[in-house]
């Protein structure tokens, strides 16, 4: 579970539920503000306009709060960026019985009304961290036009690692005899105490424990089984022509790094390793993330 250092928009950025033809979604949106570039640090600088807009798609268990980290940098380098909760996660609508709205396809087809409502016509980049990655490569299958660029954030090209594949399944059939809050309960006595905290507040701990039972149990059970048999389509987007970036952090136990590297030398995509990182470099080194984000659209 990617933990988030606060649940609170940065200042500037704005949460509401994007309207689009597929449905609202729950959005924090951060508008690209170069004039003060200056102060960017790490992340670059910015021209005198708004670069671009980039929309950002949460994993597994996330939220468009995962990305909280990243707003600011982004804005002073020119970017706008907008990070959505997906259907049935965290504060988006979706069933929570039926598995059907969330094949892949359908989620797919939710990202490409959401860039369509973002972007207003124009390409945006897409970013997908771990099974938004799978998304987004859905998403740019079926309809590459809609995007300038897409990056991959520890996301392999099939499924997850056997064991969290093996987590994965025992999260399903907890599910079939469990509520979302008893299983949360059952998550904190397992976890160690390190794994369960963001920063020792209890602020901290029940925006983890809201955003819990935000999510659709329906979703959390299809999209798992997506991340347990997704199939290799690094050849299919390999003939798309977009500019590719896989990023990761140095470690990883859902998807191996070396997997990622060679996903990425297949795709004949930018690469990076972000040092000190792990499943979520954007949480876990969030400037060093946006810097090398910056530096691939700029060269988009």
């Amino acid at each position: 579970m990617s933990r988030p250092p606060t649940f609170v928009p940065p200042p500037g950025a704005r949460a509401y539920p994007l309207r689009t033809q597929r449905g609202d979604f729950a959005v924090i949106d951060a508008p690209a503000h170069p004039a003060r570039s200056g102060s960017a640090g790490s992340a670059g600088s910015a021209g005198s306009a708004e670069k671009g807009t980039v929309l950002l798609l949460p994993g597994y268990t996330g939220s468009k709060e995962d990305f909280i980290a990243l707003h600011e940098p982004l804005a002073a380098a020119g970017y706008r960026s907008v990070a959505v909760d997906g259907r049935g996660q965290y504060e988006s609508a979706g069933p929570a019985d039926d598995e059907a709205p969330y094949a892949q396809e359908e989620l797919a087809l939710d990202v490409l009304a959401q860039t369509a409502a973002i972007g207003a016509g124009a390409p945006v980049h897409l970013l997908g961290h771990s099974l938004g990655g799978l998304v987004a490569r859905a998403a740019v299958l079926r309809d590459p036009s809609a995007f300038r660029s897409l990056t991959l954030v520890a996301c392999g090209p099939g499924p997850i690692s056997a064991s969290q594949q093996h987590r994965v399944k025992l999260l399903r059939d907890v599910l079939a005899v469990q509520t979302m809050a008893e299983v949360w309960d059952t998550m904190q006595r397992l976890e160690p105490p390190e794994e369960t905290d963001v920063d020792g507040s209890a602020q901290a701990a029940a925006g983890l424990r809201r955003r819990w039972l935000g999510n659709s149990p329906a979703q959390l059970v299809a999209t798992g089984r997506q991340l347990c048999g997704e199939p290799d389509r690094t050849g299919e987007l390999a003939a798309v022509a977009l500019p590719k970036h896989v990023l990761s952090g140095e470690r990883d136990d859902t998807w191996p790094v070396p997997d990622l590297d060679r996903m990425a030398d297949r795709l004949a995509a930018h690469r990076t390793v972000v040092r000190g990182a792990e499943h979520s470099p954007n949480t876990d080194r969030p400037e060093e993330t946006a810097a090398a984000l910056v530096a691939f659209w700029d060269a988009c």
